[in-house]
């Protein structure tokens, strides 16, 4: 019996320890001998690669599978990979390749041995036992079930662990990319064949957050280049492949925007297989998610791209992809289902938000199907019905298929029988499956064309044309006559695709099943099949009108006048009501627009206010998620710390015959107290021991050479006579064989000497002729040379003369450069000197105008103080002193007041009152800006404006610049109008100005 392990000492080299694991396997305790390997792996010790360790981790690795444990490969992998990082990382891929291939091997092994279990059936005809009708009973669970969950879900658990733990080791290493994507590959190929689906979804997460932290965080710590980006969309490839044949088509669209998102960060074109079997795989996506019309553009993508690629694709191929592209375009229905039916029309979204989603939902179905669309335009009008047929119609891909597809196109593109559209379409659709039959070569990119499948839709659309055009033509047909000209419907069936065409608008349309009638066209007036239709008969009625009585009675003379003043009253008014009508018009528009406007910026707001307050309840969401992950993942963490920590605590104590209760939880100090305490009495113990060994070792070693000393001594002796007689016997051997080969050379060399003339004349002739050859190659070769320095000797005198001519062409452009600046800067000096000399002629014209307007003022001021004498009549004294002196200045209007009375030879005194005498006399010109006008205005039955706004000889001219910054036709603002005087002087100073000019 053996002993059980007691615990591994320090081990000074890693090989005792190898043996150590392997004498402990040996005697059947494998535990210890994994815990010894794990202890040397990662003690702090051995930090230095060396082969040994590969040999060390290859044997730890397998125990950790044959005892399924993860946790244990995990570690000793990530301390391994920091081992050799720098040193040899091919030895960590060769262990991780051992690794993944022993759990494989192991999970086949289970499964074989579950199928095994469950065909060891002892008898044949004796039917389930009382113990396996029990268990069904209360489990539920057939016998295959149980049995695999006993034998192969273990290790099917165990190997999707060790990929997911490879995976997590590899992804922050750029040296392991190749390895990462082999493992990601294998694990690809495990759900696939064992249909994982639920640990495929995981995994697809798992390479997704690889990759993202690939892109955001790990930017600048690893090289996140072209060729780790490459791997990674090779596998997202794979990934769309294994999605697909699980038909997992949420995670295959998923890894389809992963490839739109890889290349686009890598800005490189897949190769032709990837892209062929994305086109494929996309065409199978749509089909399943009801997508009729980007199921018809993936196909139109494959055919397009099998065209222009594919090698070895024959006629048959070509016209069976060409048909699939037709009849999947044709089976698009006319009309959008969903919500965003009316913005493809044209109409505007109530909701701003939902517009943009679906643009960008747009946007993004263009991308995946290979158009280059801008992220600010919309790609709606790019993915439609009419601009597929369009594309199809233009790329002559009609002249690929069939001519019953053909026919089919036709009649559900481009003929108007409605009456006959389903009768000539019901044959035509019979026969589709049977233009499938051909199977395609192996140079397509499919292996099957499924044309069946295009049936049902076919017929709807058919239904749905024909409705549509019988609409055009009927206002109210019978039911039972529609149903006639539907052969592969009943009109239950009809009525449903009339009601799901009525519910998206694309048909008008009601059904009387009292009547037992069908109804075409709208129930309101403004319906845009009969906007035009009250026009249409009052010409015809007029024109009836016309027929009936070409000859109109001539009416009284009374009716006709009238009807004259009404027309000519009509006409009169006809303008000023358009006018007023599209005045009005406009009001309305432009309040319907500042309504809308509002409105929209309102709904803007509110939205903007939504997804700010969204984004915040995301982000507070996102960040608890964190933050509760963090807190989980830091618990688990502490959790298997602790439970691993408990588990070799009790191995330990376990593998030393010590008994611990079930639940106990043990302190590591004093178990290790405890064992470093008797391990260091057993390593006492051994020293003694081994130091009892060596000694009796010496004793039997020293004795053993005393006896053997002779016997080795004889045994030489023997050897050496028998190699001296083996020896001798092989020298005359080889002495003979010489002799008689050297006798067989002679021989031959006396049969072959008379050949030796015919040899020289042959060498002679062969060397003369390749001589000839020679010197005519050479002469070749040296009129070639000649011809190879001509030509070059040409084009060097060729660049020459370019050169010269670049050169004078460039003196010539900077000699013209430099004469058109000079030219340039004269004009300049030449504008600024007669701009000057202009300048200087307006100051003096200004200079003279002014001194002519103070001698007019002095003439005018003295001919005004020159007025009647005093005494010439008493009422002439108010007058006078209404004057004020000679320099007081008086308005025009008073002024004729004043001499209308001296030249009648007396009156009374003018209505205004003149201005206080102990006035200083000055004109109200000369006063500041604060001082206030004169109070002599004339009262209100003159007013002084009528003088100067509406005389056309005593205005002034226009043409001068204001003074005191007033403008040029406005009144003063402090006094009253302009004198003739003034005016006066301003006409001087026009015809001045004009005559300098």
């Amino acid at each position: 019996m053996s002993r059980p392990f007691r615990g591994s000492a320090g081990f000074a080299r890693p090989e005792n320890a190898l043996k150590r694991a392997d004498e402990l396997e040996a005697i059947g305790q494998k535990a210890a001998a994994l815990q010894t390997l794990h202890d040397v792996v990662c003690s702090k010790k051995h930090r230095t690669w060396s082969k040994t360790f590969e040999s060390i981790m290859q044997r730890h690795v397998e125990l950790c599978v044959d005892m399924q444990k993860r946790i244990y490969a995990k570690e000793a992998l990530l301390q391994y990979r920091n081992m050799c990082h720098q040193v040899n990382i091919s030895s960590l891929e060769e262990v991780i390749k051992h690794f993944l291939k022993r759990a494989a091997d192991k999970a086949e092994e289970a499964q074989a041995k579950a199928a095994a279990v469950t065909l060891d059936v002892e008898d044949l005809e004796e039917g389930a036992s009382p113990e396996e009708l029990m268990l069904s009973y209360v489990s539920g669970e057939k016998n295959k079930d149980r049995t695999d969950r006993e034998l192969v879900t273990p290790w099917f658990r165990f190997l999707w662990e060790s990929y997911r733990s490879v995976l997590e080791i590899l992804r922050t290493n750029p040296k392991l990319e190749p390895l990462y994507a082999m493992t990601a590959t294998k694990a690809f190929h495990f759900c696939l064949q064992y249909k994982r689906t639920t640990e495929f979804k995981r995994l697809c997460d798992i390479l997704r957050q690889h990759l993202t932290n690939l892109v955001n965080k790990f930017r600048d710590q690893r090289d996140a280049g072209p060729e780790s980006m490459t791997m990674h969309l090779e596998s997202r490839f794979e990934q769309l492949r294994v999605a697909c044949e699980l038909e997992l088509w949420g995670e295959a669209f998923r890894s389809v925007e992963d490839i739109q998102q890889l290349i686009a960060l890598t800005k490189k074109t897949p190769k032709q297989p990837q892209l062929a079997s994305y086109y494929t795989r996309l065409t199978q996506i749509f089909a399943v998610s009801d997508s009729p019309l980007y199921h018809a553009f993936a196909w139109l993508k494959l055919f397009s791209f099998a065209r222009q690629h594919a090698r070895g694709l024959l006629p048959s191929d070509y016209q069976q992809m060409a048909t699939s592209v037709l009849l999947a375009a044709l089976a698009i229905l006319p009309y959008e289902r969903g919500p965003a039916a009316g913005t493809r029309t044209g109409a505007v979204a109530s909701d701003a938000v939902a517009a943009e989603q679906e643009k960008d939902r747009a946007n993004r179905m263009a991308t995946i199907l290979g158009f280059a669309v801008d992220a600010k335009k919309d790609a709606r009008s790019l993915l439609t019905r009419q601009a597929l047929l369009a594309t199809i119609s233009s790329s002559n891909l009609l002249s690929l298929v069939p001519a019953e597809v053909r026919a089919i196109h036709d009649a559900l593109s481009q003929d108007f029988k409605p009456l006959e559209l389903c009768q000539r379409l019901a044959p035509l659709l019979e026969k589709l499956p049977e233009l499938a039959a051909t199977p395609l070569s192996g140079a397509a990119p499919v292996k099957v064309v499924a044309l069946d499948k295009y049936v049902p839709a076919l017929k709807q659309a058919a239904v749905l044309r024909l409705l549509k055009q019988l609409s055009e033509v009927y206002s109210v047909m019978r039911i039972s006559e529609l149903a006639a000209l539907v052969p592969f419907y009943t009109f239950a069936e009809v009525e449903a695709v009339v009601v799901d065409a009525v519910k998206y608008e694309y048909l008008q349309m009601r059904v009387d099943h009292r009547n037992g009638t069908l109804h075409f066209g709208a129930q309101h007036v403004e319906s845009d099949k009969i906007r035009g239709h009250l026009a249409a008969v009052a010409k015809r009625l007029a024109k009836a009108m016309a027929m009936i009585q070409p000859s109109p009675q001539p009416l009284p003379a009374v009716e006709a006048a009238r009807r004259k003043a009404i027309i000519r009253a009509a006409r009169d008014t006809l303008e000023g009501e358009h006018l007023k009508a599209v005045a009005r018009k406009m009001a309305i528009e432009r309040k319907k627009e500042e309504a809308e406007r509002a409105l929209f910026e309102a709904e803007q707001m509110e939205a903007q206010r939504k997804m700010q307050a969204q984004r915040a309840q995301e982000q507070a969401e996102d960040k608890r998620r964190r933050e509760e992950a963090a807190r989980r993942e830091a618990e688990r963490l502490q959790r298997e710390m602790e439970e691993r920590e408990q588990e070799e605590l009790r191995a330990h104590l376990g593998a030393r015959n010590i008994k611990v209760k079930e639940g106990e939880k043990l302190e590591k100090t004093a178990v290790i107290k405890d064992l470093m305490s008797e391990r260091i009495k057993e390593q006492q113990e051994l020293e003694r021991r081994m130091v009892r060994l060596a000694k009796n070792l010496d004793h039997l070693e020293r004795a053993r050479r005393e006896e053997e000393g002779p016997y080795l001594e004889a045994a030489w002796k023997e050897r050496q006579e028998m190699d001296r007689a083996y020896w001798e016997a092989a020298q005359a051997e080889a002495a003979r064989l010489h002799r008689q080969a050297w006798e067989v050379d002679i021989e031959e060399k006396k049969r072959l000497a008379y050949m030796v003339p015919d040899k020289e004349i042959f060498k002679a002739l062969i060397m003369q002729r390749r001589e000839a050859e020679f010197q005519a190659l050479r002469r070749e070769r040296e009129r070639r040379m000649a011809e190879i320095r001509q030509q070059r000797k040409y084009e060097r005198e060729i660049a020459r003369r370019k050169a010269y001519v670049a050169r004078c062409r460039a003196e010539v452009d900077h000699r013209l450069r430099e004469l058109e600046e000079q030219r340039r800067r004269e004009e300049e000096a030449r504008k600024q000197a007669e701009e000057a000399e202009r300048q200087r002629k307006l100051e003096e014209a200004l200079a003279k105008q002014r001194a002519r307007e103070k001698e007019i003022e002095r003439k005018t001021e003295e001919r005004m103080g020159l007025g009647p004498p005093a005494a010439a009549a008493p009422t002439a004294a108010p007058t006078a002193a209404s004057a004020g002196g000679g320099n007081k200045f008086v308005p025009p209007h008073l002024r004729r007041q004043m001499e209308a009375p001296a030249a009648s030879g007396g009156g009374a005194a003018p209505p205004a009152a003149a201005p206080p005498a102990d006035d200083d006399g000055s004109s109200w010109r000369r006063r500041g800006p604060e001082a206030p006008p004169p109070r002599d205005y004339p009262p209100r039955d003159n007013p002084p404006r009528d003088s100067w706004r509406t005389g056309d000889r005593d205005a002034p001219p226009r043409d001068l610049p204001p003074r005191d910054g007033q403008p040029r036709d406005a009144p003063p603002r402090d006094g009253p109008p302009a004198t003739a005087a003034g005016r006066c002087c301003a006409t001087l100073l026009s015809i001045v100005c004009c005559s300098l000019a």
